[in-house]
């Protein structure tokens, strides 16, 4: 009984903190910066002015949150640290005069994924399963944290780059936290890690409250202070439940449209230009919708997440098969 009073009061005292601090932005002079607009990015230019940065609040009360109802465990802090230091990395770029360096940008995703991937290995261990089988595995822990690495790395900037349109980010990874818990548990036989209820149900919590601003025409934004600390925490939340390779499924929306610019960006500076993946396409892929196709702001957001909902539910529906079958 005292677990399932943690998990509805940290929940609904989540959702409505996140909702209370959004709505009067308290210290918003101070704390937050506001969108300068993003070059060569499709309809940027609604955004200039807005308040940004404000995954800073949620994220902080995600993690407050999780802490206590997690009863202090001593895993548990050290990756919310991680995540809060990821989220900070993003915040101070939000609230600076001028727009950090990419290069300074990278290498401190890359210190953030390579803090993520020890904290994961140091204490929850390089075991996994096969997210539709739940086929067990044991990898060599370098070999692991390689491989965690690369998934936070990817996590992290594909997540930044799809937070382009109102909604998109926090809709996009309310379905990923949801369909890995999903299959987490079908690969338990119905049983759960408590622990990863309470993470991803406070995480879908906070992002609920934070929607409400942020749906289109949005309100304000969650910056890279979300968008890292989000990229963070979903690939953290995959390697916790020991389903990493589950992302290439419920990350695939986020790697169709964000992890497509991330890559036609890296191959053309690796050959100065001589390659350009998807020359023809513009990226993200949202801004393709927007610029080429003619899409409003919210067809695209109802086409990305539909077909990301369709994506989820195909694989819960399979993992669902092979397990009732074996």
């Amino acid at each position: 009984m005292d677990y399932i009073y943690r998990v509805a009061g940290g929940s609904i005292a989540a959702f409505i903190v996140t909702f209370l601090l959004l709505k009067f932005l308290p210290g918003e002079k101070v704390l937050l910066g506001h969108d300068r607009g993003r070059k060569f990015a499709q309809g940027s230019a609604v955004n200039i002015g807005k308040p940004t940065g404000v995954g800073f609040y949620f994220t902080l009360v995600f993690a407050i949150a999780s802490g206590i109802c997690c009863y202090f465990s001593p895993a548990i802090i050290c990756a919310l640290t991680a995540l809060v230091a990821s989220m900070m990395t993003g915040f101070l770029d939000d609230r600076s005069k001028n727009p950090w360096d990419e290069y300074l940008k990278g290498f401190l995703d890359f210190v953030m994924s390579v803090l993520g991937a020890v904290v994961c290995v140091w204490f929850y261990g390089s075991d996994l399963f096969i997210g539709i089988t739940g086929s067990k595995y044991h990898l060599n822990p370098v070999l692991f944290s390689t491989l965690a690495v690369m998934l936070f790395v990817v996590s992290i900037n594909a997540t930044n780059a799809t937070d382009g349109i109102d909604g998109l980010s926090g809709s996009l990874s309310i379905l990923s936290i949801a369909t890995l818990f999903s299959i987490s548990f079908i690969n338990r036989a119905g049983d759960y890690d408590r622990n990863g209820l309470i993470l991803g149900l406070f995480m879908i919590c906070v992002l609920l409250a934070y929607l409400i601003f942020n749906f289109n025409p949005s309100k304000m934004l969650m910056g890279d202070a979300g968008s890292r600390s989000l990229g963070f925490f979903i690939a953290f939340y995959a390697i916790y439940l020991k389903i990493p390779f589950a992302y290439l499924i419920v990350g695939l929306p986020f790697l169709c449209d964000g992890g497509i610019s991330i890559f036609k960006i890296t191959v053309g500076r690796l050959t100065k230009k001589k390659i350009i993946p998807f020359k023809n396409i513009t990226t993200p892929l949202h801004d393709e919708l927007r610029k080429n196709r003619g899409f409003k702001v919210k067809k695209v957001w109802a086409v990305l997440v539909s077909a990301a909902l369709v994506i989820d539910l195909i694989y819960i529906g399979i993992t669902l098969l092979v397990h009732t079958k074996g």
